[in-house]
């Protein structure tokens, strides 16, 4: 399933998806066209295939980069 990350700037989307290539993790920033203006996102699809650590890993990474934009206090 996906699941989106509902972060609203699309600018913003674009840079959390960036960072999180960084730090090995790949997730889509989605923005205008594609969603309604003001309702970009980061879309993110776990499969039974991931791993209990591989979901640890992406959780870390999105918090670590979810600090450093300020979207995390």
């Amino acid at each position: 399933p996906i699941l989106p990350i509902m972060l609203g700037e699309a600018g913003l989307a674009k840079e959390f998806s960036r960072r999180l290539f960084e730090n090995n993790v790949f997730a889509m920033g989605i923005g205008f066209p594609t969603v309604p203006r003001g309702e970009a996102r980061i879309r993110v699809m776990n499969t039974a295939a991931h791993t209990r650590d591989d979901l640890d890993f992406g959780l870390e990474a999105f918090a670590k980069v979810g600090r450093e934009l300020g979207v995390i206090p």
